[in-house]
């Protein structure tokens, strides 16, 4: 991630990008910040393609077009990423002098109480995640990145491990129309060898249960 107050720039990574992607998305998505200028890019070198195209399929099988809109795709073109993001910058300065806010901090975004604490990646907070497709995009993001908080936990965090080594395998439950994708994406993020460093064949901590 390249990160300033006026836009952000995401390259490829694996379960613990998504979790950051799922998080700024889930804050551009609230009602509130629907006409807020922010510009999200994705880019990286062509072996990036498959990645974004995945959690490109994701997004628009979970969050909808409405998310998609949100970001742009830009693999091997640093020039385009460039101009855009100037171009994406220059709108959100713009919007902001038109505002009476500051050029310094995001002042005009809403970011909800919610997405300012930390999740604890524990079994029973896992299992009881909500994943339904009636929710609000916003709040279905928030708990999609969670999801990924946890896995993120599992495979690399000393407390993580140690909880599936003690407590077996972290269970993520939803509707059947989320849990696919979200299956579908995990399982390429273990065919790139994405979900940590490929020294032994991956083994999951989690389970989905559809």
């Amino acid at each position: 991630f390249v990160r300033t107050t006026h836009g952000i720039v995401v390259f490829p990574g694996g379960a613990g990008t998504a979790e950051e992607i799922l998080y700024i998305l889930g804050i551009l998505l609230h009602p509130d910040n629907a006409k807020v200028p922010f510009p999200l890019i994705f880019t990286g070198p062509p072996s990036s393609v498959d990645y974004f195209k995945e959690i490109d399929a994701f997004i628009a099988a979970t969050l909808g077009a409405e998310a998609q809109r949100r970001y742009q795709i830009m693999v091997d073109e640093p020039e385009r990423v460039a101009v855009a993001m100037k171009e994406g910058i220059a709108a959100v300065r713009a919007y902001r002098k038109q505002h009476d806010d500051a050029y310094y901090f995001n002042w005009s975004l809403t970011i909800e109480h919610e997405f300012q604490q930390p999740f604890i990646p524990t079994h029973e907070n896992m299992r009881n995640l909500e994943l339904r497709r009636d929710m609000p995009a916003h709040a279905l993001a928030a708990n999609l990145r969670r999801a990924f908080s946890g896995i993120v936990a599992g495979n690399v965090k000393d407390e993580g491990i140690r909880a599936i080594e003690q407590h077996g395998h972290f269970e993520i439950r939803g509707d059947t129309d989320i849990m696919e994708p979200l299956d579908s994406l995990l399982r390429s993020f273990v065919a790139q060898h994405r979900m940590k460093l490929p020294v032994t064949e991956y083994v999951p901590c989690y389970r989905i249960i559809k």
